[in-house]
């Protein structure tokens, strides 16, 4: 299984945190050239391989950790999304629901990744939460997930754990996934609740 990050911002510096770890290879690309942002790759660790947009796409489970606003432009970097599985970590807020026909941000962005497989996850937390470890006094800090194909969830789900994680699932995208929704100016009842689960 192959793993990409695309943006190199707060939030996808964070999930590359996650990665570098636990010594999981992952890609990071962005719209510019590799080289420009290198360094900041190596200086999280050796896991953390520097690609063009093009050359990250052709992961298997992509984390799409750009601005709401970018990711229709990220799809367009494959013509069919077909057997991928897409986590969108965007956050829709300040968007007015009617310039998504009313539906959860998540479904509009699966819509736009055609043949994928779309989970909502990792988005609720803040970049700096996000960075930290997730192993909490004994404990592993929660992320949710939320999904309309169950088979997606689970493989996020697991990985999630190897990441040192706890996921929780919340069904579906117009269900559970709506509790980690932004919606207009207003967030999902979920969104930056900072939880840790203890055996």
């Amino acid at each position: 299984m192959s793993y990409a990050i695309i943006g190199f911002g707060n939030i996808g510096k964070a999930l590359a945190k996650a990665f570098a770890r636990r010594g999981i290879e992952v890609s990071v690309a962005t719209t510019r050239d590799p080289k420009s942002f290198a360094s900041a790759a190596a200086a999280i660790g050796p896991t953390i391989i520097p690609k063009t947009l093009a050359e990250a796409v052709k992961a298997d489970i992509v984390f799409l950790a750009v601005r709401f606003e970018a990711a229709p432009d990220v799809a367009k970097a494959l013509s069919k999304w077909d057997g991928k599985t897409i986590v969108d970590v965007t956050n829709a807020y300040g968007v007015p629901p009617e310039e998504l026909g009313g539906q959860p941000s998540s479904k509009f962005i699966a819509q736009a990744f055609s043949g994928a497989s779309l989970v909502k996850g990792f988005n609720h937390l803040g970049a700096a939460t996000l960075a930290q470890d997730p192993s909490v006094q004994g404990g592993r800090r929660v992320v949710f997930l939320a999904s309309d194909d169950d088979a997606a969830t689970g493989a996020i789900g697991t990985l999630a754990e190897k990441l040192g994680f706890e996921p929780i699932k919340l069904g579906g995208l117009s269900e559970g996934g709506l509790l980690v929704q932004a919606r207009g100016n207003s967030w999902g009842q979920l969104i930056f609740k900072d939880l840790v689960k203890f055996d």
